[in-house]
């Protein structure tokens, strides 16, 4: 089988890419180059897809014995992943950016190219498992070792991009054992530390990094009875959930902390309140991927388990498709759920697929017999 690697530079994708040499595979390495400003890529520990990270890629790969390539990404990485960044946040969502980037940039426009030079399949060093299903077909599941697990950010792929994905680290119990493995192999980034974080923010500092990309726009933070409790310079700079930097001037009456449930782009607006506000019990979204044919009873209702967050828990939920829409109904109120964010949709190990989170209901404006509560009534 003719496999390209991708090759991040990091130990994960250096042992995926020999695992699969080991297996006899035709493999051919390449890294993403996905600025043509390395400045403004994290450097460092922090770092990912930088000139450091292309270079430790290299080394790998002359270990490996393999060719190895870097193709420019750059253009189609600002276009699908950090200009969406931006209009996502301006439009008060909270998108995850290493989910649009598998999304769009490794398991599209990397597998289209890779297909069309005559790969079979591209390797990633991503914890996730591929099982072949009864009828054939290929499902995506949850990696051996739940710590490390990122069928999360892979929940993006299709059922036809999962025919020509491999993950070789998807059986390894620990992270542990692949940096061991990478030093028996004398490869270089065996003790190298993991990214993280936004690669495209050098400093670390998104708020500043959004307000120099889109500018001020002064507005009002408000409770949701509406009072005014303070002033902000840019609501893109809120997320829901976020508790420091309101920089509101009086406590609230109770004493007890605020939080930002909502943020309102088109009136500059962020509303804050209590803690138990951020709790919902449902959420809902018409951009919807899945990752194969999902089962028939999802349009009439089926039990399951979301996650919302990359390193956050499944919750049991039931899910249902109406008029196009993907709606979850929590059996538990989650809290701090923000527009934007994905919702990864489980069956036992399996990923059938996600959604982008447009609404919510919070579980404090629904009555004891399930009617919303009016604006009124939730201020009182």
């Amino acid at each position: 089988m003719r496999v390209l690697a991708a090759m991040s530079g990091g130990v994960d994708s250096s042992v995926a890419a020999a695992r699969m040499v080991e297996a006899g595979h035709d493999v051919v390495g390449v890294h993403l180059a996905l600025s043509r400003m390395p400045g403004t890529l994290r450097t460092g520990s922090r770092g990912c897809c930088t000139v450091e990270d292309a270079t430790d890629a290299q080394r790998v790969c002359a270990r490996l014995g393999i060719p190895f390539y870097v193709w420019d990404f750059s253009e189609r990485f600002k276009e699908d992943v950090v200009d969406d960044f931006i209009s996502e946040y301006s439009a008060g969502r909270t998108p995850n950016p290493c989910l649009r980037c598998n999304e769009r940039i490794k398991f599209a426009a990397l597998l289209e190219k890779a297909l069309a030079l005559g790969f079979d399949a591209v390797c990633t060093g991503h914890y996730a498992k591929i099982v072949t299903a009864a009828d054939g077909h290929r499902e995506l599941h949850r990696a051996a070792a739940w710590a490390k697990d990122q069928s999360y950010v892979l929940g993006v792929l299709t059922g036809a991009q999962l025919e020509h994905a491999l993950f070789p680290l998807g059986d390894t119990p620990s992270k542990d054992l692949v940096r061991a493995e990478a030093a028996r192999r004398g490869l270089e980034t065996a003790s190298k530390p993991d990214s993280y974080d936004i690669c495209f923010i050098s400093d670390g500092d998104t708020a500043g990094w959004l307000e120099d990309k889109v500018g001020t726009a002064p507005g009002d933070i408000v409770d949701r009875s509406g009072e005014v409790l303070g002033h902000h310079e840019g609501a893109h700079t809120f997320t829901v959930g976020q508790r420091r930097g309101l920089h509101i001037g009086r406590p609230a009456p109770d004493g007890r902390p605020r939080y930002v449930l909502e943020v309102r782009p088109v009136t500059h607006e962020v509303v804050v309140g209590p803690h138990e506000a951020l709790a919902v019990c449902e959420i809902a979204g018409r951009r919807q991927s899945w990752a194969g044919e999902p089962p028939a009873e999802v349009h009439s209702g089926l039990d399951i388990m979301v996650q919302v967050r990359a390193h956050g828990d499944p919750v049991p939920a039931r899910v249902r498709i109406v008029d196009g829409e993907t709606v979850v109904t929590l059996r538990d109120p989650l809290m701090g759920v923000a527009p934007g964010q994905s919702a990864v949709l489980y069956l036992g190990e399996r990923v059938l697929g996600q959604f982008t989170i447009d609404r919510s209901v919070a579980a404090d404006t629904l009555s004891s017999d399930g009617a919303q509560l009016s604006d009124q009534a939730l201020a009182s």
